[in-house]
């Protein structure tokens, strides 16, 4: 089976037991806003109700997965009644795919960064190209990562590594990314060669009892997601309203340091 959906901001191929959703905002690094958001949200939900889907791939158009959350967003003077709507929508993204009967795969070239990052992290397998570079980069304009970060970070690295990773806040590399246990793998040849001989590897096991273990840890971590994204929601209000967001953003697009004083 082969066929084509396309939306405005998300494109969908579906080739045999494999679905690529691809990002496409590429003029804008593929920021997520809510359309993208809403986007993504349905066409996992398409997905998942299909028996002839095992393999979900997430990935980006042109020069980067994604940059993060859109810029247009973050610097809008949102009150908690319109930000909420926007997190939930993020909330409800991140738990699909975390808990969706389907092998997930995100395919990293260029920037994975602030929400992007938390995106790929929802997934089972991350494969990036040998110049990507991810970054958990809330910090630098005062706020707290969201999509579930606190919740990805702290399986895979532990309370006190993950505390740091967000404190820090940097750009790393492919391979410094790989060996903090951040993502998985880190292509050898081009990032499509390397996806293809994964997929091919899965399609070439019990892809079912694969699907039945994630499901069983998803729904014994499903609880503990749920209450992490929502103290991400409460959070991120809450240092919207501070004078070193404010400060972060405006140092932001005048493209200077932040002077930040701790209010």
């Amino acid at each position: 089976m082969s066929i084509n959906f396309i939306t405005d901001k998300v494109n969908v191929k579906v080739a045999g037991r494999v679905a690529t959703l691809e990002m496409n905002r590429p003029e804008a690094l593929n920021a997520m806003d809510l359309d993208m958001i809403r986007g993504l949200v349905c066409k996992l939900k398409e997905i998942s109700e299909s028996d002839e889907i095992d393999i979900v791939v997430i990935t980006g158009k042109g020069r980067a997965f994604s940059a993060g959350g859109d810029i247009k967003t973050m610097i809008s003077s949102m009150n908690e009644n319109e930000l909420y709507p926007v997190m939930d929508s993020i909330s409800e993204l991140i738990i699909t795919l975390y808990s969706m009967s389907k092998l997930t795969i995100s395919a990293v070239s260029g920037a994975a960064a602030g929400l992007g990052f938390s995106l790929a992290l929802a997934t089972d397998h991350i494969i990036a190209e040998k110049t990507s570079k991810f970054a958990m980069n809330f910090i630098g304009i005062g706020l707290i990562p969201d999509g579930g970060a606190h919740f990805f970070l702290e399986k895979k690295l532990g309370e006190a590594k993950a505390k740091h990773v967000i404190w820090d806040g940097k750009m790393m590399n492919a391979a410094e990314a790989l060996e903090l246990g951040l993502i998985e793998e880190v292509a050898t040849g081009t990032l499509q060669e390397t996806l293809d001989a994964r997929i091919a590897d899965w399609l070439s096991k019990p892809v079912q009892a694969m699907i039945k273990t994630k499901k069983i840890l998803a729904d014994m971590n499903r609880p503990y997601l749920l209450k992490i994204l929502e103290l991400e929601k409460l959070s991120q209000q809450k240092m919207r309203e501070t004078i070193d967001h404010q400060e972060g953003i405006r140092a932001f697009i005048e493209k200077r340091p932040p002077r930040f004083i701790g209010k």
